[in-house]
Order: C-alpha cells, then sequence, then structure tokens
C-alpha cells in the first residue's frame, strides 16, 4: 500500500475514503509509469489483459460506477451492451489517451461523492447477466468501497504484467516516489 499523507486524512469518512481510493490509483499508476504505447499493449502473461487494457477499463469501472451513483445508469445491461474491447487496449488507442480518460473519470467520480448528501442513500444496481433475479441495492457508501475493491485488484493484476514485461517493481516506484517526498506515480502527464 502506498502512503496516504496525514493531511489527506482529516476530513471525516468521506475524504477519508477518497483519501484510499486515491491512493489505490496511485499505486495503480506506478503500473504504468515510463511506459509506450507499444509496452502498454503488450501481453505478457497467459491472460490477454495489458497494462493499457486495465487502465481503460479502471477508466471505464468508475465511470459506470459514478452512472449509478447519479442515477444515470441502464437498468438492465445484457451480454451485447457490454464492450468486448472493454480490457484490451485496441489499435488507435494511445497510452497518453487513457491516461486523460482514467484522470478524467477519476475528478469527476471523487467530484460526485464529494457532492454526495448521504453516503447510505441507497442506488440501485444495473441488472448484468451475471446478477440474480431480483433487484440489488447498495449504498453510496458500498459503491466506493467496491470501486476502491476493483483497483486494488486490478492493481494486482497490473503488477504482475509489469514485473513479465520489464521486471519493474511497483513496490520500489512507490519507494522510489516516497523518497522524492511523494506518493504520486509519474504517468508522463
Amino acid at each position: 500500500m502506498g502512503t496516504i499523507p496525514t493531511d489527506d486524512l482529516q476530513g471525516g469518512e468521506r475524504e477519508d475514503l477518497l483519501a484510499l481510493v486515491a491512493d489505490q490509483r496511485t499505486n495503480f499508476l506506478h503500473t504504468v509509469a515510463g511506459l509506450g504505447d507499444e509496452q502498454a499493449g503488450l501481453t505478457t502473461t497467459v491472460s490477454e489483459l495489458t497494462l493499457g487494457g486495465l487502465l481503460k477499463h479502471l477508466g471505464e469501472v468508475q465511470r459506470t460506477w459514478l452512472a449509478v451513483i447519479d442515477g444515470t445508469a441502464p437498468g438492465k445491461v445484457d451480454w451485447t451492451d457490454l464492450d468486448p474491447d472493454g480490457t484490451r487496449m485496441t489499435k488507435g488507442e494511445t497510452l497518453a489517451g487513457l491516461l486523460d480518460s482514467f484522470h478524467a473519470a477519476a475528478a469527476e467520480f471523487d467530484r460526485t461523492v464529494r457532492q454526495e448528501p448521504d453516503l447510505d442513500r441507497l442506488v440501485t444496481l444495473p441488472q448484468y447477466p451475471w446478477s440474480p433475479p431480483e433487484p440489488i441495492t447498495w449504498t453510496v457508501r458500498h459503491v466506493l468501497l467496491h470501486v476502491f475493491r476493483e483497483i486494488a485488484h486490478h492493481s494486482g493484476h497490473a503488477d504482475i504484467i509489469r514485473e513479465a514485461l520489464d521486471g519493474a517493481s511497483t513496490t520500489a516506484r512507490m519507494a522510489e516516489a516516497a523518497s522524492r517526498g511523494g506518493g504520486a506515480a509519474d504517468d508522463g502527464r
């Protein structure tokens, strides 16, 4: 886990949760720091996952859950509605473009959570092909924790992919960033 500056943990539960999500984003961004487009699109394991594809997916994860919070998500999502390239960096996509999209989604997600008057407000999740037949409701807080879990989960995948790509260690990159006085990843922006 990265380091969360003490000042970031002084704003109550909402800011604590957002700081944890931001910390996981930073940890993930260490895995794409210093890469070019070609490297970001390479598969390095038996999985089809790439660092660029995971970056793309995590931007979409934040946008999808933002739509759940603000009530604009569809009620039902079928297999045909899902993007088959949602976890792939496709030809024509660039790491810089995916980073911009990721950061924009993160900023909008955080802004929406900060403006949400009630973290206990219930939201109804879209029904996916893998969902049970009855509607599922979560609190906004649960959505925020789920986004945290998604980013942490995929950071583990990204760490393995990056190590297989060029031996880079996310933990070593985090320590290096901390020694420079910050936890932020240099994602080339």
